[in-house]
């Protein structure tokens, strides 16, 4: 059953566009809830040029099966041009908790 379950993370430089994010693919029912944490501090490389930003992170929790409209959504609210989505296998949780993301999500 675990394996079915995964965590979705995005980043944005924006607060009010993480929540609009969130809230909309939780509205959707793409993924059962989502967290924002920051901001945080992001170093990375764009444009061949060293870059420090500050972002929002975005913590999803979905279905497997969710991830192909989920990432769709992300990108279609998301305002950078390589948005990170990333998805990590939920491999050991909580059973109520996976069971409460299957029925919060899409069928």
């Amino acid at each position: 059953m675990i394996e079915k379950y995964i965590q979705v993370v995005t980043t944005i430089d924006n607060k009010k566009k993480a929540m609009e994010i969130t809230k909309t693919v939780v509205s959707k029912r793409l993924c059962a809830c989502a967290q924002i944490v920051g901001p945080i501090i992001s170093n990375y490389r764009w444009k061949n040029k060293l870059t420090t930003s500050k972002e929002w992170l975005c913590i999803m929790k979905t279905k497997k099966s969710l991830y192909t409209q989920l990432e769709a959504e992300i990108k279609k609210l998301h305002t950078y041009t390589v948005p990170e989505i990333i998805a990590t296998p939920i491999i050991a949780g909580n059973k109520t908790y996976l069971e409460w993301i299957g029925k919060e999500t899409k069928k």
